[in-house]
């Protein structure tokens, strides 16, 4: 029987495997062994090409490059996998992490902002994250300049009342930016350091959206400090609010466009914040043990095999503008297990695009 580390491994980094698809293969199947054997069938109902499966030596490689780091893997199924990062649809089905995990049982709060931030935004952001952290949460960030190195440094000067989490858009053996790469070494033994990525991997424009959706699954609430519009840390504010979490943000002068992405969350509805205590007040009644398991996250309605009229009657409903799924289901009045089936095969076949909110669309 194969290592199930290296089969799970094995079907994460196929290609066109994401998060979704890599949950729903597993509730169907039951482990990852099954679901890569059924991987060519499911393609070929779908209409395409079954994708190139990873082989088990590249598994094994990353493996043994991963344990030469002093890294170790955290699957989604695991009891330790951070419980509200396992909460939204998109997370990651494994990370590898360095440090201790603990921090992650902790309330955590997000904060994030400019890489050009202003002196004072910085000696802000380092003293509100000092100061939460000193309460006993957690400050997770991206340990990029400005706003994100300010709040950890903040956080690690709490010692062992708070802590801090850095998550990185490349392999966990790469420091991004170069001279963060003390920081993030510190990070690593005294906080907690996660990469999605496999070791090895540099930073890519496309892996920090999908490292900002882990930074808002991470947490409670994100607050951001000084952003301007179509700013990564405003992408990590709306999928923080996607997942139904609290969305903060510090107000600054109009005439500093550095705050515009701020005062326009504001705005828009986010809770101004002027102080650790004004964050406190807005997580405190969230409840973090009132979500689900990480376990519970691959429960889901039986598997349902669909028929040729299924699928042409879901494929025509489909189109290249996305459509919410719940809609899929209501107009083609099949079970939602039959939808999900039918989505599935035409993912693995190259013929369709998840997107966020529950939205599908053809390719």
């Amino acid at each position: 029987m194969a290592d199930p580390t290296v089969s799970r491994l094995r079907l994460i980094r196929t290609t066109g495997i994401g998060p979704v698809t890599y949950r729903q293969l597993i509730a169907r199947f039951g482990s990852a062994d099954a679901a890569i054997e059924a991987l060519p069938m499911l393609a070929q109902r779908g209409g395409g090409r079954s994708p190139r499966i990873a082989e088990a030596a590249l598994a094994e490689r990353e493996i043994t490059a991963t344990a030469k780091l002093g890294a170790r893997y955290l699957f989604l199924d695991d009891a330790e996998y951070p419980r509200l990062l396992a909460e939204i649809e998109t997370a990651p089905p494994a990370l590898i992490f360095r440090g201790d995990l603990t921090h992650a049982t902790r309330p955590c709060i997000a904060m994030v902002g400019a890489r050009n931030a202003s002196a004072a935004a910085c000696r802000f952001a380092r003293q509100l994250a000092l100061q939460l952290a000193e309460e006993g949460t957690t400050i997770v960030s991206g340990l990029a300049r400005g706003i994100d190195t300010a709040a950890h440094i903040g956080a690690l000067g709490a010692g062992s009342s708070g802590g801090t989490i850095g998550v990185i858009a490349s392999g966990i053996d790469i420091a991004y930016p170069p001279d963060n790469t003390a920081l993030q070494e510190r990070v690593a033994t005294e906080g907690l350091l996660l990469a999605e990525q496999p070791p090895g991997t540099e930073p890519k424009a496309r892996n920090f959206p999908s490292r900002n959706r882990i930074i808002a699954g991470l947490a409670i609430g994100t607050v951001v400090v000084e952003a301007v519009p179509k700013s990564g840390s405003l992408i990590t504010a709306r999928l923080a609010n996607e997942s139904g979490r609290e969305v903060m943000a510090v107000p600054g002068s109009p005439l500093d466009p550095r705050a515009q992405g701020c005062n326009l969350l504001i705005r828009e509805g986010a809770t101004l914040v002027q102080s650790a205590g004004d964050i406190l007040e807005q997580i405190r009644p969230f409840d973090p043990r009132s979500v689900r398991s990480p376990i519970d996250a691959y429960a889901g309605s039986p598997a349902e095999d669909a028929t040729d009229t299924d699928r042409c009657r879901i494929t025509d409903l489909l189109g290249p503008v996305p459509v919410a799924i719940d809609e899929l289901i209501r107009q083609s009045r099949l079970s939602p297990a039959v939808v999900h089936t039918v989505l599935l095969e035409l993912e693995l076949a190259g013929r369709l695009d998840r997107h966020a909110g529950g939205r599908a669309s053809l390719t």
